[in-house]
């Protein structure tokens, strides 16, 4: 398993038109090949910004699978025009839990 993170910096003003957008998104990406879940958190101390993680079953089943699929397609189309800067997403690998 392969926990995706990314932290997603929303241009002002634009929240709530990124949720709702980003409600229309993840529908493209729970269909995705390897898809284990989602989850994107809004930040407490800093308006605008989002934590999102993706769960998927191995790297290449987003990095190969999802990004190569028209359905990255349209999730660029929907949610890429709110991000500034555009966000880093880096893969992690479980090493402890409690």
């Amino acid at each position: 398993m392969v926990r995706e993170h990314a932290v997603l910096s929303v241009r002002p003003g634009q929240d709530a038109a990124f949720e709702a957008a980003f409600d229309e998104a993840r529908a493209m990406i729970a269909q995705a090949r390897g898809f284990h879940g989602l989850t994107l958190s809004r930040c407490v101390e800093r308006p605008g910004t989002y934590l999102l993680l993706v769960d998927w079953e191995r790297l290449e089943d987003h990095t190969e699978g999802f990004r190569g699929s028209a359905a990255y397609q349209r999730w660029s189309e929907l949610l890429h025009r709110f991000y500034d800067p555009f966000p880093t997403v880096e893969h992690f690998e479980v090493v402890q839990t409690a």
